[in-house]
């Protein structure tokens, strides 16, 4: 038997930039380390609804080759494969984990009692945020441990830190595209900021993959930027995230998306030494000490944003100071301190069997 069969959006061969596959392939990473490969078995979901044959049969070879099953299923998943899963283990051959991605996992049982029950029959649930956590907890759930999220990225040394005190000052934005994430939020704040001083305050560098429904407006918006604001598409892979994002100012974060979580974003940025100025929505607070590596404000108060720019634009010291906190705060959500949380769970379910069948 193997140690783990992950169930989760690869995207192998494709070039892509989410927070399910990139979380997906931290934990795959994370897991080879700490078992070795021949211990991770995986099934890439991507396009499974255009070959549910495949897929069941993927998930029924995970069944039965391993002694613990992993889900990172999004929306488009999280009723089939958990669902499946319990159906596949009626034996109990194998522990059943389901890793959530963002926070919107309570929201989608409140309102199908069928999938609440599916889920009481799961080993493990595991959350990105308390703020999930407790919504799960009054539920019902008592298997639901936090996991942050994390990345695997090289964290910069004190002495590779970019500071910048000149004008213009470099922003971007890292996620993914659409209106929800704030990208037309930041875009005017930058822009209205440049038009007030009546010079180059702020450039914009906008980094992610656009999504399908938002590409129309977004091509709309990207026609009438002005030269300080340009789309540099996608960045993949976390070690040329860390060098990318390093020669930046700070990286802007205006989410007010109502399926947010922990945005493995914030880590890249933290890893670079990269203070993030973000909304205080979902999870950001529990992430990013406001003051400390980073910046909050009220979602949605582009004018609160204007401010804290401006102001940053006369002292930009003061962000710079934040710096040496990010690398820090980039250790407390690395890999190696993470998945610790995760395989214990899992070697303890094992020595516990093994004490069992002792006895």
């Amino acid at each position: 038997m193997m140690k783990i069969g992950i169930c989760a959006h690869f995207g192998f061969g494709k070039e892509l930039m989410n927070g399910q596959t990139d979380k997906s392939l931290a934990v795959w990473n994370a897991l080879k380390k700490e078992y070795g490969e021949d211990q991770v078995a995986v099934l890439d979901t991507h396009g499974w609804q255009k070959n549910p044959a495949a897929t069941l049969l993927g998930c029924r070879r995970l069944v039965r080759q391993c002694e613990n099953i992993l889900m990172l299923p999004g929306r488009n998943g999280v009723k089939l494969f958990p669902r499946l899963f319990v159906a596949l283990n009626r034996g109990k051959r194998c522990r059943l984990h389901y890793v959530a991605i963002g926070g919107w996992l309570a929201d989608w049982l409140k309102k199908d009692d069928a999938l609440r029950q599916t889920f009481t029959k799961l080993d493990r649930i595991y959350v990105e945020g308390d703020q999930l956590k407790n919504s799960l907890n009054k539920l019902g759930f008592e298997n639901v441990i936090l996991l942050p999220n994390f990345r695997n990225c090289r964290i910069l040394s004190p002495g590779e830190l970019v500071t910048q005190t000149e004008l213009p000052l470099k922003l971007c934005t890292f996620s993914r595209i659409e209106k929800a994430k704030g990208i037309e939020d930041a875009v005017e704040v930058v822009r209205r900021i440049n038009q007030k001083m009546g010079k180059t305050v702020y450039t914009l560098d906008i980094y992610g993959n656009i999504e399908k429904e938002y590409v129309k407006r977004f091509r709309e918006l990207e026609a009438g930027f002005e030269p300080f604001i340009t789309y540099k598409g996608f960045v993949q892979g976390e070690e040329k995230a860390s060098e990318l994002l390093r020669n930046y100012f700070a990286m802007l974060f205006p989410t007010y998306y109502h399926g947010e979580g922990f945005a493995g974003a914030i880590i890249s940025a933290f890893s670079a030494g990269l203070p993030v100025i973000a909304s205080d929505w979902r999870c950001n607070p529990e992430v990013i000490r406001d003051g400390v590596d980073g910046i909050l404000y009220p979602r949605r108060d582009n004018a609160w944003l204007e401010r804290i720019l401006t102001k940053l634009a006369q002292e930009p010291d003061k962000l710079n100071a934040l710096k040496p906190n990010c690398l820090e705060r980039a250790a407390h959500y690395s890999a190696a301190n993470v998945i610790h949380i995760l395989t214990r769970e899992m070697d303890d379910a094992d020595e516990n069997e093994r004490e069992a069948v002792k006895a």
